[in-house]
């Protein structure tokens, strides 16, 4: 049976968006730009796409965090991953090893929100050049700031999703 953990968008203004972890829910940072219908998600908009993502992958840093406790594929981080965005790119929105010419995300970076990455499935099957990429569930500033469309918590929200979460489950963003 699959499992949809829900991250919901602020009802009231100034409100803060929460993810939903078995019985009870956590604070969570969206996209800078809110939420938007995945069709009309566009490469740096800074907007979460609506939908449920299916949970590829975990990434980790090995020299922040130890190996997360979790049923999912772990992948350890180095210093050349990266991660495609040029639209133009014949490998858009798919993991690259630095150095990369075209456009690209560094995953390994001097802030901690990459020191656990959950890779989510939006727009990889097949990427369609424009419509997003690097849709991640990371690790939160201290503020819960917006992210570039990404979901985000605090690191011990993080360790208790990836407990519970089970090849096949999802990440829900509405």
């Amino acid at each position: 049976m699959v499992k949809v953990f829900t991250a919901v968008a602020a009802d009231t203004e100034g409100g803060i968006p929460s993810l939903s972890l078995d019985v009870h829910s956590v604070p969570c940072a969206l996209g800078k730009g809110g939420v938007i219908a995945a069709t009309d998600k566009r490469e740096g908009d800074g907007r979460s796409p609506a939908g449920r993502w299916p949970i590829r992958y975990v990434f980790y840093r090995p020299d922040r965090v130890a190996p997360p406790q979790t049923a999912l594929k772990l992948v350890p981080l180095s210093p050349d991953d990266g991660w495609s965005d040029d639209p133009a790119a014949p490998d858009y929105n798919t993991h690259v090893k630095l150095p990369y010419v075209p456009s690209h995300e560094k995953l390994w970076r001097d802030d901690h929100v990459y020191d656990v990455i959950v890779v989510l499935g939006h727009n990889d099957d097949p990427p369609v050049p424009g419509m997003g990429s690097a849709i991640f569930f990371h690790l939160a500033r201290p503020d819960y700031s917006g992210t570039e469309g990404c979901v985000a918590v605090a690191i011990s929200d993080m360790l208790e999703f990836l407990r519970e979460a089970q090849p096949g489950d999802e990440v829900e963003i509405r």
